[in-house]
């Protein structure tokens, strides 16, 4: 940017780092790096954070992202339940959503050395120029090669590893439209963030720009009022003069008029879009001390119920100017005590030893390394509303909120226009505004978290929730099916207690999964069975459900998969989980070589490995006892009704790619059951159980490995919801089966939904490891709690997490905040969020599971479902 002044500027965005959950070694990283980029600054910069506003159109587009909705319907349904929620139709205006932005703008010296002199001479003839009306002066292509020679070098000398992406034009033009169109209107970063346009291009050796007429005229009026009821603005304030748009409103020669205005400190800028009202509030003081943990008052901004922007004009000084600049405080100190000490007062005033204290460490630490600046920074902070009394009330808000940490932030009077005009890029600091000067070293600065944001989730997929990390609405989007394409697992965990949520999230994502184009095959082992109710809701015309406990289709392995090779291996797992009987040992050996026979039949089928060991039993040895034992024991299993599914000849055998091709799959078990959870690694509990509970475990399993070879044939996306996942993981081979899943799913477009209880349920530390996205619901106990958090890279003994884990997500008897998790997504991004349910009946009606109590009659289904802001976070101290 070429100012008015004669600098160029330089401008890049910086990707916000997410903050509110980090180990502290994470925290320590950034922290650094800010401290490397802060240390590389050429002198002088400004930050900026501003606060973007989101249209429901843009969240909605970026869920229909990459599907074909004019082809898959159902997804344009719940696109266009989401637009209504968004744009408001059921409540009195919008809901306002904000995402936070971060720029870096950084003044270029001119080459040759010459940059104080062309400033100068640029501001003066920009000032002589203006009032003479002559345009402003071409710039050369010469001078442009320059400083894009200039801007290439600042760039690549700024360290701290901190991705910078160079501003587009459009996206400075926006920066400018921002500042002035704060408010429901303001225009929209994403259209900027694609545009082409507003470039300039370089003609006949000179830079000619685009025009900007477009951007229209702005009114600046400090301490402005609205217009009365029916009365237009323009004749509010038709005859005031420039003294008077600046902070005078007619009312001339009253107390009460001057008391007036000192209330009304607030800027109202008027434009072709409409007038707001701002409020720009200057940092003033701050704590003298703080630790890391307590200083990241910019990360506290974005959990306010409203958007706040920021910026930050740096200055930066070397090291040796700062030591030789404290000497001469010290000596001024000298001084000072000296005369306290001739008047022969009593003491020393305690402020001269706190400055006495604070200089001494000013000077040891800027001494300790070369390479250390000292920051002097004046931060400005905007607040803005409809009305001037909104704005009033935020900014007291605003200010309350930060009074309790020690940090004083003052709106002045008068002094409302030049707080503004610094949040303009390119724009000259005002004078005076060097009073909010603060004085710290980099790594200090470094630790207000002015890099920080909140960014869980993709960036585009379903709509799943919104953030409870920030105070005003951002949605949550989760979009599983497109990992593989961007090399990372589709497989994913949700741990928490009961009734915490994790069905109905785990419903959520698989609903979201078969509507945009996906493929589910999830197994229902609920006697209510809810998933293929829920089927059956969701997804009417499109689903298919299987009872496998009827035994209407024969799932045998040797039947049903056309691979000999493949169906042999299942068949020998579930024997050996089936009898108890380890794939090594002799028993297992001999089940092997009966598979194989029966394996390469004619027709293969699992009666036939029960004939090949009715044919070992005859011979007179030990191998014929063993196979006259394992003859035994699997007529125990094949003469009873569940095991009729496997064993059974004359059933149909189930059709891999003629039965189970509908978009949403239901294996229903109704019937079978499951040994606890203790006796799998108990072998003697194991053997005592019931029958029918070791003939559910194996067929479960069956049916497991039926799924899996379903979904890595097919073309599509497929999931495979598994809830309570401890019933596969319990014994070798399932644990086997789902580490093939979570191993291999990327490769074939597959992913596995598991729901536990406990991490531990989830099976081997590999498995628990390379699943990419992880929620943790509410868990009462502190023990199955630390482990979920550190199953999320968080530490397991943060009293503040662990309190948020077992008290505070899903709180029991609050069912207005049902369905909170705290999550991670593959970007290594863990945040809070409240899952979110379109408001359609066929997915409303299905989905939940909390039985009725019997004794009251049951709730009916919401009209419609409703965002609300998060509550705010309890203020954060200076020290912690």
């Amino acid at each position: 940017m070429w100012s008015t002044s004669g600098t160029v500027w330089a401008v890049w965005s910086l990707t916000p780092a997410s903050s509110r959950y980090m180990p502290a070694r994470t925290r320590e990283q950034i922290t650094a790096q800010v401290t490397a980029l802060v240390r590389s600054l050429p002198g002088r910069a400004r930050l900026f954070g501003l606060c973007a506003r989101i249209d429901a159109g843009e969240v909605v587009a970026a869920t229909l992202d990459g599907v074909d909705y004019r082809r898959h319907e159902a997804w344009a349904e719940v696109a266009e339940a989401q637009l209504r929620l968004l744009a408001g139709e059921d409540l009195d205006e919008p809901v306002d959503m904000h995402r936070r932005t971060l720029w870096l703008a950084v003044p270029l010296p001119a080459p040759g050395g010459r940059g104080r002199w062309w400033a100068t001479a640029g501001t003066a003839g920009a000032e002589l120029g203006g009032l003479l009306g002559l345009p402003p002066a071409p710039v050369s292509t010469r001078e442009v090669e320059a400083f894009r020679e200039r801007a290439g070098q600042v760039e690549a000398e700024l360290g701290g590893g901190i991705r910078l992406r160079r501003a587009t034009p459009a996206q400075i033009v926006w920066m400018h439209q921002h500042a002035v169109g704060r408010g429901p209107e303001a225009e929209l970063l994403g259209e900027a963030e694609r545009s082409p346009l507003r470039g300039s291009r370089l003609t006949g050796g000179v830079l000619r720009s685009p025009s900007h007429a477009d951007l229209g005229h702005v009114l600046l009026l400090e301490g402005g009022r609205p217009a009365p009821s029916g009365q237009p603005a323009q004749d509010r304030d038709r005859g005031r003069d420039r003294g008077q748009g600046r902070g005078w409103t007619g009312e001339r020669g009253s107390a009460g008029a001057a008391a007036s205005l000192v209330a009304r400190r607030w800027l109202q800028v008027g434009s072709e879009t409409g007038t707001s009202y701002q409020a720009h509030l200057a940092l003033a003081e701050m704590p003298r001390r703080f630790t890391a943990a307590g200083a990241e008052f910019f990360a506290e901004l974005d959990r306010l119920p409203f958007a706040v922007d920021w910026v930050v004009d740096l200055v930066t000084v070397p090291s040796e100017k700062v030591v030789a600049a404290v000497t001469r405080k010290k000596r001024d100190l000298v001084d000072q005590a000296d005369q306290y000490a001739a008047r022969r007062l009593t003491g020393l005033p305690d402020a001269l030893h706190d400055a006495a204290d604070d200089l001494g460490d000013l000077g040891a630490r800027a001494s300790r390394s070369s390479v250390e600046v000292e920051v002097q920074s004046v931060t400005a902070l905007t607040v803005w509303g409809t009305t001037p009394a909104e704005c009033d009330q935020r900014a007291a808000m605003l200010q309350a909120r930060f009074k309790g940490a020690d940090y004083r932030l003052v709106r002045p009077v008068g002094g409302q226009e030049e707080l503004f005009t610094l949040g303009l890029p390119a724009a000259v600091t005002p004078p005076a505004l060097r009073q909010y000067v603060q004085h710290e070293l980099g790594e200090d600065w470094a630790m207000h978290g002015a890099l920080y944001g909140q960014s869980f989730g993709d960036p585009t997929g379903a709509m799943v929730g919104y953030s409870q990390d920030i105070g005003t609405i951002s949605p949550v989007l989760l979009n599983i099916a497109d990992a593989p394409a961007r090399n990372a697992s589709a497989s994913f965990a949700l741990a928490g207690d009961l009734g915490g949520g994790k069905s109905t999230l785990l419903k959520l994502i698989t609903q979201s999964v078969v509507d945009r184009g996906g493929r589910a095959i999830a197994i229902d082992r609920t006697k209510s069975r809810e998933w293929a109710r829920f089927a059956r809701s969701a997804a009417p015309d499109r689903c298919q459900v299987l009872d496998a406990a009827t035994a209407d289709r024969s799932i045998d392995p040797l039947r049903v998969f056309t691979d000999p090779a493949l169906g042999a291996r299942y068949a020998l797992s579930y024997l050996t989980v089936q009898l108890g009987v380890g794939a090594m040992t002799e028993h297992g050996a001999l089940l092997k070589t009966a598979v194989k026979q029966a394996a390469t039949a004619p027709a293969p089928s699992m009666s036939l490995v029960l004939h090949a060991l009715q044919e070992m039993a005859l011979e007179d040895s030990a191998r014929g006892r063993r196979a006259a034992a394992l003859v035994e024991w699997l007529h125990v299993a094949a003469d009873e009704p569940l095991a009729a599914a496997v064993f059974d000849p004359t059933l149909p055998p189930l059709d891999l790619a003629g039965d189970l091709t509908c978009d949403f799959v239901v294996i229903t078990t109704t019937g079978l059951t499951l040994p606890p959870r203790e006796a799998a690694t108990n072998p003697e509990l194991l053997r005592s159980q019931p029958l029918e509970a070791l003939i559910g475990r194996a067929v479960l399993y069956l049916i497991a490995a039926i799924a899996r070879e379903t979904a890595f044939t097919d073309p599509r996306f497929t999931l495979l919801p598994l809830d309570e996942a401890y019933w596969l993981t319990s014994s070798a081979e399932g644990q086997a089966l789902i580490d093939e899943i979570v191993y291999d799913g990327r490769k074939h477009g597959a992913g596995v939904g598991l729901g536990c209880h406990d991490v531990l349920e989830l099976g081997t530390s590999t498995t628990q490891g390379l699943l990419a996205y992880r929620f943790l619901a509410r868990t009462a106990d502190p023990v199955l709690a630390a482990r979920g958090l550190t199953w999320l890279g968080l530490p397991a003994g943060d009293e503040d997490l662990l309190r948020m884990v077992t008290t505070d997500l899903s709180p029991y008897g609050k069912p207005e905040r049902a369905g909170e998790f705290l999550a991670r997504d593959p970007r290594m991004n863990i945040g809070r969020f409240k899952a979110l349910i379109p408001d359609l009946e066929r997915i409303t009606s299905g989905i939940h599971t909390t039985p009725t109590s019997p004794h009251t009659e049951p709730t009916p289904a919401p009209s419609r479902y409703e965002i609300t802001a998060p509550a705010m976070p309890a203020a954060t101290g200076g020290t912690r």
